[in-house]
């Protein structure tokens, strides 16, 4: 694991962001580098640890205020008080809102934008978004016995209970989805409509199209997929995460389960049963093929389109995934106490850990991923070994647009860099967690790094670098 110092893990805004631009001389190689000054941090003040918007140029976290709490926002803190719900604050899509839920005295109220919505006796833990075109806000709220969905500050229709992590917009951002119950049945409500009603519910899914709804069902002791309001076949289970849609709407895949028995059902067809599915059936992003891990025996294979490929004592969890073009299929394969990178059928090197699982470039002609060589962590691209470092920053390896470079954070000693295309970039004291290095187009990336730190306190700055 990456080693990060501690003031990168408990930080609090004190100051107010002041603008400072600085251009400094490359450290290696031909990158130009730009750092602005975002603000000072306090790792004694911090009661959270920071979120960054998904265009990673905006932070916000929660303080200590004396004995109250605030929300910080690009360095300005807002109104306090006594409670913020624990990982209610988010940003918005587009990255230009940030909403969270807070106590004041007895009543829970959600803060969109700094201002503050009805309160309620209680905000459902974890139902608080924002629609993916970032102009709605939902959340699930109770008064008394009766809970409710609330979408723009306006309350829908009551209900004994509702699934507070269910609430789900569609991908167009017109419709809502959530799951509702009465007198112990479960059902799924849908633009304000209510669904057929069932012992549990597991879901609801849009298609991403929005057009399209699916999710499971219990029916007595059984289970069974709704697809559009249409029930199929019955299972002793339906697997945690499906049904899921195929990127163009069309088609549905889920796993199920009978008796020992699991298999995968594409298109209301059932597939070869196995011991255990491992991993769960992916689409290719031309909706063409579909692939899943299943257990053969003792050992595991890669099923694509119905074809096993080579076994494996495993395959790992979340590894899957298929190129942007759809045409290949990597992996990574548990070979005894070792793991190696299949792809196209193909076992590349074995390593003692591979931290981070491999990802395709925008053409899919390059694959990259991060591997443990005794002590020290390296990036493998095209196959080949780049420089080992004492660190390499989980989640951070990104190809730019156009393929043709690679970047990630790592670290050497204590300090921790941008690594480009093989070469170190300038030095700083770290990276924030949960900040990641965004490509602005091919030849321009940008992250956030603290560039000194005195005691507790430590200077962010946005860092934005062009290669040459």
């Amino acid at each position: 694991m990456m080693r990060t110092l501690r003031v990168l893990i408990l930080f609090t805004l004190l100051f107010p962001a002041a603008v400072r631009t600085q251009t400094v001389a490359p450290a290696t190689g031909h990158r130009s580098v730009s750092e602005k000054f975002i603000c000072h941090i306090d790792s004694s003040t911090i009661a959270e640890l920071p979120i960054f918007s998904p265009d990673n140029r905006r932070m916000a976290y929660v303080a200590k205020i004396g004995n109250k709490l605030a929300v910080v926002v690009d360095g300005k803190e807002e109104k306090s008080y006594d409670l913020i719900g624990k990982g209610s604050l988010i940003f918005s899509p587009d990255s230009q809102r940030v909403a969270y839920v807070a106590r004041s005295e007895a009543n829970w109220t959600a803060v969109v934008d700094g201002k503050e919505e009805k309160p309620y006796e209680n905000i459902g833990k974890g139902s608080l978004i924002f629609s993916p075109d970032s102009r709605q806000v939902a959340y699930a709220a109770r008064v008394g016995e009766k809970r409710f969905a609330v979408v723009d500050g306006k309350k829908e229709k009551s209900y004994d209970g509702i699934v507070a992590s269910s609430l789900i917009f569609s991908p167009d951002s017109r419709r809502l989805a959530y799951i509702a119950g009465v007198s112990g049945k479960q059902f799924v409500v849908v633009d304000g409509k209510e669904e057929k009603p069932y012992d549990a519910i597991g879901g609801p899914f849009f298609s991403p199209d929005s057009h399209r709804v699916a999710y499971a069902a219990k029916v007595g002791d059984k289970w069974v997929v709704v697809v559009d309001g249409k029930v199929e076949k019955s299972y002793d289970e339906i697997g945690q995460g499906t049904p899921i849609f195929s990127p163009n709407s069309q088609r549905v895949a889920y796993l199920a389960t009978v008796g020992a028995k699991q298999l995968v059902v594409v298109d209301d067809k059932e597939e070869k049963s196995y011991n255990g599915i491992g991993v769960i059936p992916i689409f290719s992003p031309d909706s063409r093929r579909v692939a899943y891990a299943a257990g053969v025996g003792e050992k595991q294979v890669v099923v694509v389109n119905g074809k096993e490929e080579k076994s494996y004592d495993g395959i790992g969890a979340g590894t899957l995934i298929f190129s942007p073009d759809s045409q290949r299929v990597a992996y990574v394969a548990v070979i005894g106490v070792q793991r190696a990178v299949v792809v196209d059928n193909k076992k590349e090197k074995s390593y003692n850990s591979i931290r981070v699982y491999p990802i395709f470039s925008p053409d899919s002609r390059r694959m990259a991923y991060e591997a443990e060589v005794g002590k020290k962590q390296v990036v493998v691209v095209d196959g080949k070994e780049e420089k080992s470092y004492d660190g390499i920053g989980e989640g951070s390896l990104i190809f730019s647009p156009d393929s043709q470079h690679v970047a990630y954070e790592a670290q050497d000693g204590t300090k921790q860099f941008a690594v480009v295309d093989g070469k170190d970039g300038k030095a700083y004291n770290g990276f924030l967690k949960g900040a990641k290095i965004v490509f602005d187009a091919s030849n321009a990336l940008h992250y956030i790094v603290v560039k000194q730190t005195i005691g507790s306190i430590g200077e962010i700055y946005l860092v934005e670098e062009t290669i040459d």
